[in-house]
């Protein structure tokens, strides 16, 4: 078993379009990056928390700050311990290629081929119940901060334009991140939704909300009249225009680029590690579409189906997605997008969350028929702490992990070029085809 400690995270606002690709931010001299000290594949790693990761409300710095072990949410724990398994993963042999190719779809429906790099790595065994226990609480913790520490600056703004530190009311990306002591291994815990329908609220909510809206709904979040769209894609009775939708993607606020960015900043820390990333809700959402971006292995658990915001991406297809996997169970709402419609929690609370096709392979616990559990569909099982306490607690098998086949998003809406006059091809994912090939959507 190896010694591990637990890191948390960094966070970054991308002020670049989604389309044009994550941005390194440049480190301070003194920050090097960490290399780890190579060791045999492990089939047993142990965490505890390092680091936090926030974003500058203004500056749009990437800050982190030390944990103290003392105070981490983790310190009652006696043992973090995940096993491991042989992952097959793919990854784009070139990010500059891979976002040309985006380009290419997204302006002129184009397709591009991708060149795969496809490597077999330790990734987490997501048929063993206390792995998938261990990192459900990971995604716990990254809705929370366990403590006071010290920052570290990634960016040259930070020293003069917030000197009071990381504070507690940053209204953007937030999350952990986790690593074994040798640094072999690395992983991202993003934090989901902080909203009044699922617990809490805060200061993130109400970008956490955008995104929601803009993810995860067939048009904007148009539901009804009485709506505020967060998009201006709406086209009249059942009609969506398909360009806008595209654009509305790439604006600086959505939590993909931030994602995306964040991600390239921990791999140039930690160049020679294994980097996972996990996440509950929206942040379940957003790393799957990371996982696809750079072919790391995500778990995530109970997010809404972002099969349809990949499409709208632009995500070139690599060869196979079984490094991503979902959690969730049939008694939530959400990843089932039934949440909908005039007399759901979701509806007057201000939420869209509309799609229910995910990407990868997923875990789905009968929650309604299940032996021990009969529970009612409600909103209110969508919290993690209902994952961690009432179903990976239990002792019990884990559900096969099987791809969504044959899953349909937003039928009942019609997608085109409704905003310059004409209606061209388009699909149920609300894809234009631009040119007469009809394979330009990627994923």
């Amino acid at each position: 078993m190896l010694a591990a400690t637990l890191l948390a995270g960094l966070s970054i606002t991308s002020a670049h379009a989604a389309l044009l690709g994550p941005v390194q931010l440049p480190l301070l001299p003194w920050l090097r990056p960490n290399a780890p000290t190579p060791s045999p594949p492990a089939s047993h790693m142990t965490f505890r928390l390092r680091h936090l990761h926030a974003v500058h409300p203004e500056t749009h710095s990437n800050l982190f700050k030390d944990v103290d072990h003392e105070v981490s949410s983790f310190a009652s724990e006696p043992s973090l311990s995940l096993r491991t398994s042989r992952v097959s993963v793919h990854r784009p042999r070139s990010q500059s290629a891979f976002h040309e190719a985006r380009t290419s779809s997204r302006l002129w429906g184009h397709s591009s081929l991708i060149d795969w790099d496809e490597d077999e790595i330790e990734g987490p065994d997501v048929t063993d119940r206390e792995t998938l226990l261990l990192l459900a609480k990971m995604t716990n913790d990254a809705y929370l901060s366990p403590g006071e520490s010290g920052w570290y600056d990634l960016g040259d703004q930070w020293n003069t334009s917030y000197p009071f530190g990381w504070e507690p009311d940053a209204d953007g990306f937030r999350g952990h991140i986790f690593a074994t002591e040798d640094n072999s291994t690395v992983i991202l815990s993003i934090k989901g939704t902080s909203a009044g329908i699922v617990g809490g609220g805060g200061p993130t909510s109400k970008k956490d909300k955008l995104n929601d809206n803009l993810l995860w709904s067939c048009c904007c979040a148009r539901v009804d009249w009485t709506w505020t769209t967060v998009c201006g894609c709406y086209s009249g009775p059942n009609k969506c225009d398909a360009n806008c939708l595209e654009d509305a993607m790439t604006e600086e606020s959505l939590f993909y680029p931030v994602g995306t960015n964040l991600y390239n900043n921990v791999s140039y820390l930690y160049p020679n590690s294994n980097i996972w990333v996990t996440g509950h809700s929206l942040g379940g959402g957003l790393a799957s579409l990371i996982g696809a971006t750079f072919g790391v292995p995500v778990v995530a658990y109970e997010s809404p189906g972002e099969v349809l915001a990949a499409k709208r991406l632009h995500l070139p297809t690599p060869p196979a997605l079984t490094h991503i996997t979902h959690v969730y169970h049939n008694a939530d709402p959400v990843p089932l997008g039934a949440c909908t419609g005039a007399t759901s929690t979701c509806y007057y609370g201000g939420f869209a969350l509309e799609t229910r096709c995910h990407l990868g392979k997923s875990i789905i616990y009968d929650t309604v028929n299940g032996e021990g559990y009969k529970w009612a569909v409600d909103i209110r099982t969508h919290g993690i702490k209902t994952i961690i306490d009432s179903i990976l607690s239990k002792n019990g098998s884990v559900p096969v992990a099987e791809p969504e086949d044959d899953c349909v998003e937003c039928y009942q809406w019609e997608f085109g070029d409704f905003k310059n006059g004409t209606k061209k091809a388009t699909s149920a994912n609300g894809l234009i085809d631009r040119t007469s090939n009809p394979s330009c959507s990627g994923l």
